[in-house]
């Protein structure tokens, strides 16, 4: 699994004419990539410095339908969070948001969550959503995938999701990183930057132990060597 950071991603030449010729709203086809899935890697060296990974690798695992650790700025929420593209997304497990642009949102006919948004960081989140066909309750993991595959399918209709539902859609900025920060700009960066629908999913990661403590740079680092991620 690799590990970057935002900042990284801001960094990353020709990032804002990139996204606006990368990335479509809705994909027409299931590229959903059913071969990758995390595997603990056995003898992890330990490492003597800290580093992240290159922008470069982790945009080419991210296209290869595999998940990556981005870290927020620590002087910001400091935290990370697990990063798929939705449309290669076939397992959920905890609690999962999709980033979506705001144009994909309103075709969608998924509404703000609250009129008045108090969160510390402003995250925009919606009115949740289930896929109506092939599910059950809406919770499991089979059922949370397609959700999150169909929200960025072109052939979706509004009327395909029931409100509320099991999926935690949060609404991107427009302009990314360069106007806002956040992971859920990030997402959406991701996906454009590697040619794939604009929709991410994520998971925060919080630490095995008994408090479930969020998990640090430091902590992310060593999660990502023993999952062998970007």
């Amino acid at each position: 699994m690799n590990i970057c950071r935002t900042s990284d991603l801001l960094a990353s030449a020709g990032l804002s004419s990139q996204r606006q010729t990368a990335g479509m709203n809705g994909v027409c086809k299931d590229s959903i990539n059913r071969t990758w899935l995390p595997t603990q890697v056995k003898d992890v060296i330990l490492r003597t410095n800290f580093s992240f990974d290159t922008v470069e690798e982790s945009l080419d695992a991210f296209a290869r339908g595999e998940a990556i650790v981005v870290m927020d700025d620590e002087q910001r929420e400091n935290e990370g969070d697990i990063i798929i593209s939705a449309s290669q997304c076939s397992h959920t497990s905890g609690y999962i948001c999709i980033y979506l642009p705001e144009e994909r949102l309103n075709k969608l006919e998924i509404p703000m969550m609250v009129p008045n948004n108090q969160e510390r960081h402003k995250t925009a989140y919606t009115v949740t959503v289930d896929y109506k066909h092939g599910t059950t309750t809406g919770i499991s993991a089979h059922d949370r995938s397609l959700t999150v595959r169909k929200l960025v399918d072109c052939t979706s209709r509004a009327s395909d999701f029931s409100r509320p539902g099991h999926m935690v859609p949060l609404r991107a900025q427009q302009g990314g990183i360069l106007e806002r920060r956040g992971h859920t700009e990030t997402g959406v960066d991701l996906c454009a930057l590697t040619n794939q629908p604009l929709g991410g999913v994520l998971c925060e990661l919080v630490n095995d132990d008994v408090f479930g403590t969020i998990a640090r740079r430091d902590d992310c680092r060593a999660f990502a060597d023993r999952w062998g991620l970007k």
